[in-house]
C-alpha cells in the first residue's frame, strides 16, 4: 500500500533525499512546503513529515492536527513551542519525534542505555558528536538523546559538561562529558565511551551518507500511518521498547 506524504523542510537536505528515496519505500509525497511556509499540491495525506525548523515544526503540527495525519519529526533544536506542538497533535494524531532517524542509532541508543546499567559507576561516561561546520545547534539532538539514554540506566545523578578549560581541577565522579566537534561534510558521528581503570567500552555510530537517516523516516512514516493517536518512538517501530 502505497503511504501519501506531506514532506514539511522539502528544501532542505533532508527533504530531498526523502523525496529522492521515497518511491522505493513505496511513499508518495503529495504535498511539499518550504522555507516560506506554503504549501505546494495536496494539503491531504496519510502522514506529515518534517525536517525543517523548531519554527516550521508548530506549522506542520497544525497542519497534521488538522487533516488528522500522523507527524513524523526529525527536527532538533525544539524549544517549549515545539514540545507544546507535539503534545497537542498527539491528542489527534500518531506522532513521533527523533533527533536522529538512522535505525542504527536507536539501536545504539539501546546498547549505551545496558552498558551504563551494567557498568559500575567509577566507570567515567564522555560522549562526543562530530558534524559538518553547517550545523546550528550543539550539542546535537542525537547526543542529547545518547545522554538520556546513558541516564536511564544508572541511578547516579550526573552533572553535564560540555567542555573543559583552564585550571578546572580533576574529573569527578559525577561528572557527564557531552562534546560538540564542527568541520567538514561530516555527516555525523557519534561516540560514547565508558571509561574505567585499565580498560574502556567505546560505543559508536558513523554515518556516512545521508541517506540513511532519509531512510529510517520513511520506515517510520509508514509504521506510523494509521496507528491510533498518541506518541511513538523510533524504539517502537524496531520493536526494541
Amino acid at each position: 500500500m502505497t503511504v501519501r506524504a506531506v514532506l514539511w523542510g522539502a528544501g532542505g537536505r533532508m527533504g530531498q533525499a526523502i523525496e529522492r528515496l521515497a518511491p522505493a519505500a513505496q511513499v508518495e509525497v503529495v504535498g511539499r512546503v518550504g522555507s516560506d511556509g506554503v504549501l505546494l499540491g495536496q494539503p491531504e495525506a496519510d502522514v506529515v513529515i518534517d525536517f525543517s525548523t523548531p519554527a516550521g515544526l508548530v506549522g506542520a503540527a497544525a497542519h497534521a492536527s488538522a487533516y488528522e495525519a500522523a507527524l513524523l519529526s526529525g527536527t532538533t533544536g525544539l524549544g517549549q513551542a515545539g514540545f507544546a506542538a507535539l503534545a497537542a497533535v498527539a491528542d489527534r494524531a500518531a506522532v513521533c519525534h527523533a533527533a536522529n532517524m538512522s535505525l542504527g542509532v536507536a539501536v545504539l541508543r539501546s546498547l549505551v542505555t545496558r552498558a551504563a546499567a551494567a557498568l559500575p559507576a567509577s566507570f567515567d561516561v564522555e560522549i562526543v558528536e562530530v558534524h559538518h561546520r553547517r550545523k546550528v545547534d550543539a550539542p546535537s539532538g542525537t547526543a542529547v538523546a545518547l545522554e538520556a539514554a546513558v541516564r536511564a540506566g544508572r541511578a547516579v545523578e550526573a552533572q553535564r559538561i560540555g567542555g573543559r578549560d583552564g585550571l578546572v581541577g580533576p574529573r569527578q565522579p559525577a561528572e557527564l562529558g557531552v562534546h560538540a566537534v564542527r568541520g567538514g561534510d561530516v555527516v555525523g558521528e557519534h561516540t560514547v565511551l565508558f571509561l574505567g581503570d585499565g580498560e574502556r567500552v567505546e560505543l559508536a555510530h558513523r554515518a556516512t551518507s545521508r541517506d540513511v537517516f532519509a531512510q529510517g523516516a520513511l520506515v517510520a512514516a509508514r509504521w506510523l500511518t494509521g496507528r491510533a493517536p498518541g506518541r511513538y518512538t523510533i524504539d517502537d517501530v524496531l520493536g526494541l521498547g
